[in-house]
């Protein structure tokens, strides 16, 4: 019997040792991730850490100064070519004088092989306006739009670059549904997102990125608790926010009307306080969010060099 292991199957996403700087502006500093088929992985950092850079550069529309980058096993360029992976970016590529449907069907006329205009249509939702001009959309119709663009070629991978900017509520719980949907059917999606709540509810793995490089990889439990410390919440009357502030463990104290919240690392000393010493009732204690686990993994004190930089327009 042979002894040989079988060759592992190439990762959806792989990136080794990948960087990018422009001039003295280093956008990012290595990165090292691979993704698997099939997950859908939230790529989250505040603005100026280098996720649009690194998105980019997953698509082929960059290329690193270091490193490599392979879709499917591929050069990201050739990946693209063969419709294995698309995109939904933040604005642009959308002509506002044709209407959703045309839009749709200009943009099939661009791939070998693309899904039926109406398909992908309904997919994203947008029937309902698909005569409706571009210019009389609203920003969310038309991340919807970009979406239905996007699966045209039937990607196995989709990016995802802010994907409900502009969205109701009811709109991004509809088009989540979509991507869980296509998950579940094998394509694997990577998604840049502000809505740390979508990345919490719907990603099976975050990866956190600050100034170029990756600080947190791992499930949305696994990351939140790398936040150590809970949340303290109670209802006051007439709070001494500076006792609160003294209070040990106390990291942080928020004051709204007769609403208080302690960021602290010993809860149990904080409520038995809010119980003895105070009047307060309704007393909550949670674990921290993945909002401060975002905060606390990404909010180090930047370099005196990249302070200098004012480099929003290039690390995006």
């Amino acid at each position: 019997m042979s002894t040989r292991s079988e060759p592992r199957a190439p990762a959806a996403l792989e990136l080794i040792g990948v960087r990018k700087h422009f001039g003295d502006v280093q956008a990012v500093r290595g990165i090292d991730l691979r993704i698997e088929p099939g997950e859908i992985v939230a790529f989250l950092g505040p603005n100026g850490a280098g996720k649009t850079t690194t998105i980019d550069m997953m698509l082929g529309l960059s290329v690193p100064s270091a490193g490599t980058i392979h879709v499917y096993g591929l050069d990201p360029l050739d990946a693209v070519r063969q419709g294995l992976v698309s995109a939904v970016m933040q604005s642009g590529g959308l002509l506002k004088d044709l209407t959703v449907a045309e839009t749709v069907a200009y943009t099939a006329h661009l791939f070998v092989s693309a899904r039926p205009v109406e398909e992908v249509i309904e997919r994203a939702g947008i029937s309902s306006i698909a005569d409706r001009l571009v210019a009389k959309c609203s920003g969310g119709e038309q991340q919807r739009l970009r979406f239905a663009m996007a699966l045209l070629p039937d990607p196995d991978l989709l990016l995802l670059d802010e994907p409900t900017q502009g969205m109701d509520v009811e709109g991004r719980r509809a088009f989540w549904r979509a991507i869980r949907h296509d998950a579940e059917a094998g394509r694997t999606i990577v998604f840049a997102t502000h809505y740390l709540d979508e990345a919490d509810a719907y990603a099976d793995r975050v990866v956190l990125i600050r100034q170029g490089e990756i600080v947190a990889d791992g499930s949305a439990a696994e990351v939140k608790a790398l936040a150590s410390g809970r949340s303290v919440r109670a209802t006051l009357i007439d709070a001494n926010e500076a006792a609160l502030r003294a209070l040990p463990g106390v990291e942080h104290v928020e004051v709204h009307a007769n609403n208080i919240m302690l960021h602290c690392g010993d809860s149990d000393a904080v409520a038995r306080y809010l119980l003895t010493e105070t009047d307060a009732k309704d007393i909550e204690i949670t674990a921290r969010a993945l909002e401060d686990a975002f905060v606390a993994l990404t909010s180090a004190q930047r370099s005196t060099q990249d302070s200098a930089l004012h480099s929003d327009e290039v690390l995006r």
